[in-house]
């Protein structure tokens, strides 16, 4: 049996780059030295393995049979020493970027941000303030925060607190709301992008009510302004609510908050290990929720 020891690295890379690639000067092209250099080094691979690879071929080199296995285990060794070289270089790296829906920046993240970069001044956090997927392999994103129902698929998944929603309004409606009846007396904000509907936080009181109009908007910040300046009642979830209502820009009439079917989840490329920014990231995130109580038990 060959000693790893004896067999030249580089010759086993351009041995596989041929059997991929099919031919010398694609292989050195991929490898950035010339087709002769390249057969040299398939030639190195033979003699360090004890056996042929490759039938030569007017056309191109063609894999011998029975190598396929052998070619088979240097792609997944060689993809393997690619990601081991991608995780010390982000270890290495203090950049942190992170993918977050831009309600849950503005209303929740940023307000706290500050103490990460505090206790880790020399973290550099990037925020990329998009709600759609993302592909962790085509972009320099390291971690995502994503609400939804969860089973993402093709990514580490973490939840990290359920969705909780509660009606909130103006403290002069709050005034004239004893119980959850009197919402059929108001004006009612609504989201016409929401996932969730009055239902959600209706069915677990207990209440049928019939509720009324009111202005309607297409993003969950305005219907929340909306509500901040005395348009009406909206349903709103506890991260658009959590920091107005501790500071009482908006009240909750009836302070009961219910769940939804959806979550906030952290996401990160699957089969890749955390940098340490990210670790320590990922870290602070979840205490910082659970400081807040957010989700209720959850948190």
């Amino acid at each position: 049996m060959a000693d790893l020891n004896d067999i030249p690295l580089n010759a086993l890379r351009a041995a596989e780059a041929v059997a991929r690639l099919g031919s010398l000067s694609r292989a050195g092209a991929e490898l950035g030295v010339s087709p002769g250099a390249v057969s040299q080094q398939v030639a190195r691979a033979e003699a360090a393995l004890g056996r042929g690879l490759f039938e030569r071929r007017p056309g191109g080199m063609v894999p011998l049979e029975g190598t396929e296995e052998v070619f088979a285990n240097l792609r997944e060794g060689f993809a393997r020493l690619s990601r081991a070289a991608e995780a010390a270089r982000r270890d290495r790296s203090h950049v942190l970027t992170v993918s977050v829906a831009p309600i849950f920046a503005a209303r929740f993240l940023i307000w706290r941000l500050s103490d990460f970069t505090r206790a880790h001044p020399d973290i550099q956090v990037r925020i990329d303030s998009t709600p759609g997927l993302i592909d962790f392999a085509a972009s320099d994103i390291d971690l995502a925060v994503r609400i939804g129902p969860g089973g993402y698929s093709g990514v580490s998944c973490e939840r990290l607190f359920g969705q909780r929603i509660v009606p909130v309004c103006s403290a002069d409606l709050a005034a004239r709301v004893a119980g959850p009846e009197d919402f059929a007396r108001l004006p009612i904000i609504r989201d016409t992008s929401a996932m969730f509907g009055w239902e959600a936080w209706l069915g677990p009181e207990g209440a049928e009510v019939t509720l009324g109009g009111g202005p309607e908007f297409s993003e969950a910040s305005l219907c929340f302004d909306a509500a901040m300046a005395g348009q009406g009642v909206f349903l709103a979830f506890e991260v658009l609510a959590h920091d107005p209502l501790a500071r009482a820009q908006v009240v909750a009439p009836v302070p009961r908050w219910h769940d939804t079917e959806h979550a906030y989840w952290l996401l990160h490329a699957e089969g890749r290990s955390l940098s340490n920014p990210a670790r320590l990231f990922r870290r602070w995130l979840k205490g910082a929720v659970k400081a807040e109580g957010l989700g209720g038990a959850d948190g």
